[in-house]
């Protein structure tokens, strides 16, 4: 019997029913990606202009800054008027503060804004990041970072001229289950780390503009294979040395004629350990496993929007050598938005930064290289 389609939100929004029962203590969280003492609060929230009022932003960020103690949403940006409005009122926004793409420029006017959130199409984060930061605000982007490594590179220096602060929505680097299984690599209680699997897909529905190149950069790789790329990345704690890849494009499928609709690419590690990634468009799957010569850690799902409080289905967990290890709740939004807050106010460490998405893309780059020369590329 063929899996029902389902919606990018449906798939990660379902994968939280996956993990197990009531969440438990906290395991140590691992010095990559968090720290264990909070840093001072700052002043006072960091006001925040929301860009882009899609699928992602409404049903996830906005709710997750809802709950934040040290963020606050105070404008908005759409070409949508209704949706801004039914936002604004949802969210207390003045409706003096509501811009369109047209007068985006004009937020630089505006003191109730300090920072903006970037929820567009990729193609256009680099556009609408510079132009934050030559409105002096700070700046917030979701990932991929932006379409090529040049486009990232140039909001690095764009941020860096303007003296302001830019995190991409790296959310996973907030992720409990995430944390709790760096924290066991690296103690080495499975030993070295021999092999990395990482999968992560869902069935894509419909035309919308992940399926434009110009708009998204590419497939499945930019969308969803990125959260395979990251977890390798950070699981293994170095950079890998070299990629190999192969992509597959059905053309006589209307929804993928201009992007992959899958992703199979190897990384090679300097310390020895090779990890296997893959990405869909065409297939639902969600897991990491990583092999030492002691054991293994699996986390399924691989990466969920609602491992937070209040909308998890089930605990946190993921599974030592086969038994499940329980960790504490943690909400990714608002550990990602108010670190953000505190990165700004000076009182806490960077950890999302922009050379964290310029590195992705950098590789991206070099997987795509390899899957249209069918070498392999040394980084």
């Amino acid at each position: 019997m063929m899996t029902p389609p389902f919606s990018r939100r449906q798939f990660i929004a379902s994968s939280a029913a996956a993990i197990g029962a009531a969440s438990l203590a906290r395991l140590g969280a691992s010095t990559l990606l968090a720290d264990d003492a909070p840093p001072p609060t700052p002043a006072k929230p960091l006001g925040f202009a929301f860009v882009g009022l899609g699928d992602f932003a409404t049903n996830h960020l906005m709710p997750g800054m809802a709950r934040c103690k040290l963020c606050k949403i105070v404008a908005l940006v759409s070409g949508h008027p209704d949706k801004a409005a039914v936002q604004a009122q949802k969210y207390g926004v003045n409706p003096k503060n509501i811009y369109n793409y047209d007068n985006y420029d004009s937020i630089k006017d505006n003191p109730d804004i300090d920072a903006v959130y970037i929820v567009l199409p990729n193609g256009m984060h680099a556009e609408y990041t510079i132009r934050a930061f030559a409105a002096g605000k700070q700046v917030m982007c979701e990932k991929p970072m932006a379409n090529t490594a040049a486009e990232c590179q140039q909001m690095i220096d764009a941020g860096k001229k303007a003296g302001k602060k830019l995190q991409i929505g790296y959310r996973m680097h907030w992720d409990a289950p995430t944390l709790a299984c760096i924290d066991t690599l690296r103690k080495g209680t499975i030993g070295p780390i021999q092999i990395i699997s990482a999968a992560t897909g869902f069935t894509i529905n419909g035309q919308q503009w992940r399926l434009d190149k110009k708009l998204a950069g590419g497939g499945c790789m930019m969308d969803i294979g990125i959260y395979s790329l990251s977890a390798a990345r950070y699981f293994a704690g170095e950079e890998p040395t070299e990629v190999f890849a192969h992509t597959y494009q059905d053309k006589t499928n209307p929804l993928f004629q201009q992007v992959e609709q899958h992703c199979d690419f190897q990384l090679k590690f300097p310390g020895g350990a090779l990890a296997s990634c893959l990405s869909s468009y065409n297939v639902n799957f969600n897991r990491y496993t990583i092999w030492g010569n002691k054991g293994n850690c699996v986390i399924e799902p691989g990466q969920s929007y609602n491992r937070t409080p209040g909308l998890m289905v089930n605990a946190n967990k993921f599974s030592l050598n086969n038994k499940a290890v329980p960790v504490m709740e943690a909400d990714q939004f608002v550990g990602e938005m108010d670190g953000f807050a505190q990165v700004v106010a000076g009182a806490g460490p960077a950890k999302a930064t922009g050379e964290e998405g310029l590195q992705d893309m950098r590789i991206i780059d070099a997987i795509y290289e390899s899957a249209q020369s069918g070498k392999s590329v040394k980084l």
